[in-house]
């Protein structure tokens, strides 16, 4: 059965395998901030939309689907490379996020592609913009793991959306938030799967937070906003060539944690 974007939600084939892994030049010898701290934004991105960092995309997840024609709304600007794909698709993109520079990077990417998308300066929870029902489908990534309330995102999320339609994001894994990426294999186990204390980043003169949560809560989240949670992935690391962002931690645990859900009603 397709979905309002027209996607079949067949995830089976293309799956990824951290076979012929080639490695990527050797970075500077400083402390690697958490990923959501430099995913998407200093991510070298390609013309696929990215979950993660050396991941699948969407063009082997096809959690999306065909988004020609359809409104949607991307919480986090990243670098902007997320709405530039799905405007060169077609889609009318909203994109949202409470940091100026993120917005300044999208609109500057948006017209280095010559592309239209409409930009936000707001918080995540907060959409007076959007009317409700009016949205074709949702995404977010990694964008959500520096907001401490996420039952109030995904509150509003569910008012904009057509009913049936999907929200999709992607957080760093909770397993991989336990790991010192920077440790020897096997990678050493700094914090408990069940500490959700913030924590604190700083990359060059940006600065914020990142909230672990586990798998359970984020699950639990989507479903007090009524939310049906229809698939949850833990993708391998892709082969080829790793990125910048890559860390011998991902070969133990995966990076990326990606679910997708669908509106329930109105």
């Amino acid at each position: 059965m397709s979905d309002r974007f027209g996607g079949t939600g067949d995830i089976r084939s293309g799956h990824p395998t951290t076979r012929n892994l080639v490695p990527a030049p050797e970075a500077a010898d400083v402390p690697t901030p958490p990923l959501s701290a430099t995913f998407p934004r200093l991510a070298d991105h390609g013309d696929a939309l990215e979950y993660g960092p050396d991941v699948a995309t969407e063009a082997q997840l096809r959690l999306l689907g065909n988004v020609e024609g359809r409104r949607v709304l991307v919480l986090g600007a990243g670098s902007g490379a997320e709405l530039v794909t799905l405007a060169r698709q077609g889609a009318h993109v909203i994109g949202v996020d409470p940091d100026l520079a993120a917005i300044e990077a999208a609109r500057t990417a948006a017209d280095e592609a010559e592309v239209k998308i409409e930009l936000h300066q707001s918080d995540l929870a907060e959409l007076p913009f959007v009317r409700a029902d009016a949205l074709d489908g949702a995404l977010s990534v990694f964008a959500l793991a520096g907001v401490d309330d996420l039952d109030r995102v995904f509150r509003q999320v569910h008012r904009v959306l057509h009913t049936e339609c999907h929200v999709v994001v992607s957080v760093p894994h909770p397993a991989y938030v336990m790991l010192d990426p920077d440790s020897d294999e096997p990678p050493t186990v700094v914090r408990a799967y069940f500490d959700r204390d913030p924590r604190p980043w700083s990359v060059a003169d940006r600065q914020g937070e990142e909230h672990p949560r586990t798998i359970s809560e984020l699950f639990a989240s989507l479903t007090r906003a009524n939310f049906r949670v229809d698939t949850l992935l833990e993708p391998e690391p892709a082969g080829g060539r790793v990125s910048r962002l890559w860390t011998e931690a991902m070969r133990w645990a995966p990076a990326t944690l990606i679910m997708r859900a669908r509106k329930e009603g109105n």
